[in-house]
């Protein structure tokens, strides 16, 4: 089949696991940021546990590959009488990849922010969850925002881990197997899908380059 046969014929379909990629990209990008704080918030906290702890999450959920995680979170935990949908498990693989990812970004951006200040903080008396607020946490998201728009790319990119799973309605990656199930899509099946996530990150770069440029911290 041609690509215009394709896309006459399937058209709807690419649409639809579009749509749902970009649902499923939203959804698992704001658990990401949420978790990352969470978890670097651990990392920096003066309770040694708690750093541990998050240092660990780092190190475990960083170095696991998504297909071996997502297999781990479906087959494995209903053995601990955790059943999950096949969405929500493709989610929370790509949640727990992406805090990872995203926590070390964060650390990176606290990493630049100057000791005189948190020194200062001390020294007028603003406790530890004063100065991450007021302080750490506003700097780091400010600092952080294009490796955290190359994250939300990264993030749409994972979700095409539900691919592996029959999730229904399909992402696009999983359009892709639905159509060659159904014809000779071949390679052009693949293109139509590669072109949409490209055209999705490359509209995700921009906003990202323009909100960086207006947040910037000049130093």
């Amino acid at each position: 089949m041609g690509i215009s046969e394709l896309l006459s014929t399937y058209g709807q379909d690419y649409l639809n696991g579009l749509l749902v990629t970009w649902g499923m990209t939203a959804a698992s990008f704001a658990m990401v940021m949420a978790l990352a704080v969470l978890i670097t918030v651990m990392r920096v906290s003066p309770f040694r546990p708690l750093r541990m702890v998050g240092d660990l999450y780092v190190q475990v959920f960083r170095n696991i590959p998504g297909v071996a995680l997502l297999i781990i979170i479906v087959y494995a935990l209903p053995n601990l009488r955790v059943v999950l949908d096949y969405r929500t498990c493709v989610v929370a693989t790509t949640v727990l990849m992406g805090s990872a990812f995203g926590s070390e970004n964060f650390m990176s951006g606290i990493n630049t922010i100057g000791v005189g200040q948190i020194e200062a903080a001390r020294s007028i008396g603003l406790s530890f969850g004063q100065i991450l607020r007021k302080i750490v946490i506003p700097q780091a998201l400010r600092t952080t925002v294009l490796p955290m728009t190359n994250l939300l790319i990264a993030v749409m990119l994972t979700t095409a881990l539900g691919s592996q799973v029959p999730l229904n309605p399909r992402e696009l990656t999983g359009v892709v197997s639905f159509v060659n199930t159904r014809a000779t899509g071949g390679i052009l099946a693949f293109l139509i899908s590669a072109l949409a996530y490209v055209g999705s990150a490359f509209v995700i770069g921009l906003v990202g380059n323009r909100i960086d440029k207006k947040v910037r911290i000049l130093r």
